[in-house]
């Protein structure tokens, strides 16, 4: 039987792992292919069944970009998976999506700032989540034959994270090229409307693979339970919070989990594409389940646990009275569990949407990471207590073993 203690020390081993000797986890790139073997080779030691749901994907190099107008030169910075440019026009401004439905933007560069350029785009196929006015501005943008595009933006935890400034426009499906700057320098680009501006942006677009990993133990039933964490991560964030510390407590799960009988199975799944543009990992997911996804009796998600301020918040998605209470009564003696407020922007929400019970385990100050930390390089190790993911692997255990005994 594992010590707790054994427990801790094997969660900061691999969280060091994913985040700090692994360079990268961004969908596509060879640190992201790095992660899902370790995952798989590690889950397969407990002996976990071991799948590969392979995809096609985008990965994203760059080496800058350059902006002069009148001699002057501005920062700017491309845009995840922009084309390159190099170009000169005249540069037109728009703040108001009213002005971007008239102006004529023909062979010009476009300058977007203010209440147009608030919040970040919604990637143009993503296919969970897309509002309305973002498909509207997305196509006005496309059909107006501009060179390229620069954003001026200020900060946008909700879509963005802690990332200032943030990319307006993060799409591989998007083909116009652009970049974007702080918002403080936007304002003094803003002088020279209708001068004629330099743009350089030096990117490039590498078809790539990916994959997502399913370890799995079966049931003497046809139910199982499914437990998420995306594996991923932003380009420039070692991504300790998001979402190395799930990764690290379905690890933790297999080797406490490794002796496991009951009615229903177990799959520990490391989803790979949560801050990928298409979430093409959760795509993925649902097509090689689209006739088995109602033998999923729960989902289980994990991300952004672990943060060594306050403790885990759980929360509850077309959860039954009887599952509620269990739940409950499970993590009651776990006194860093608490029950927090729902929240609808993870992985959980593709079984939530198909009408599948859930459970969102995440940190219970996560707003606060998510202002400041997430999706940059300051989401490191130190920012995680190992002892909590402990915990919460246990408290899973704990759970799982009570599910196998019973049905709700």
């Amino acid at each position: 039987m594992t010590s707790t203690v054994n427990l801790v020390h094997k969660a900061s081993t691999y969280l060091n792992h994913l985040c700090l000797e692994i360079s990268n986890r961004r969908v596509g790139s060879s640190g992201n292919r790095q992660a899902t073997v370790f995952f798989s080779e590690i889950a397969a030691s407990f002996g976990f069944h071991i799948d590969y749901q392979e995809f096609d994907c985008l990965d994203w190099e760059q080496e800058g970009a350059r902006l002069v107008v009148g001699g002057e030169q501005f920062e700017v910075f491309p845009s995840p998976y922009s084309p390159s440019c190099d170009v000169k026009a005249p540069l037109v401004v728009v703040s108001s999506l009213e002005v971007l439905e008239t102006v004529d933007l023909t062979a010009k560069i476009l300058l977007l700032c203010g209440e147009v350029a608030k919040e970040q785009l919604m990637p143009k196929n993503f296919p969970f989540y897309n509002p309305e006015h973002h498909q509207h501005m997305i196509h006005l943008l496309e059909s107006k034959s501009t060179l390229a595009i620069i954003a001026a933006t200020s900060r946008d935890p909700s879509l963005a994270g802690g990332v200032y400034p943030f990319p307006l426009i993060e799409d591989g499906d998007f083909d116009i090229p652009s970049v974007y700057m702080t918002d403080k320098e936007g304002e003094g680009l803003l002088s020279h409307a209708g001068e004629e501006v330099a743009l350089e942006s030096r990117a490039r677009r590498i078809p790539a693979t990916g994959c997502n990993v399913v370890a799995s133990v079966p049931g003497t039933g046809k139910r199982r339970v499914t437990l998420t964490a995306h594996i991923d991560a932003k380009r420039e964030a070692p991504g300790a919070l998001d979402n190395a510390s799930g990764v690290v407590i379905l690890l933790l799960l297999a080797e406490i989990l490794q002796d496991y009988q009951g009615e229903n199975g177990v799959e520990l799944v490391a989803l790979n594409g949560e801050d990928y543009y298409s979430a093409i990992g959760e795509v993925k997911y649902l097509e090689h389940n689209q006739d088995r996804l109602h033998q999923v009796c729960l989902n289980i998600n994990l991300d952004g646990v672990g943060f060594q301020q306050g403790g885990t918040a759980f929360s509850f998605y077309n959860s039954l009275d009887e599952l509620t209470q269990l739940v409950r009564q499970t993590f009651a003696s776990h006194n860093e569990l608490h029950e927090g407020e729902t929240w609808y922007s993870g992985d959980h929400m593709i079984f939530v949407q198909n009408e599948v019970p859930a459970i969102a385990l995440t940190s219970e100050r996560a707003m606060m990471a998510l202002a400041e930390i997430l999706h940059t390089p300051r989401d490191r190790p130190e920012l995680v207590n190992p002892a909590k993911l402990a915990d919460v692997a246990i408290a899973l255990k704990k759970l799982l073993l009570t599910l196998a005994e019973k049905t709700v």
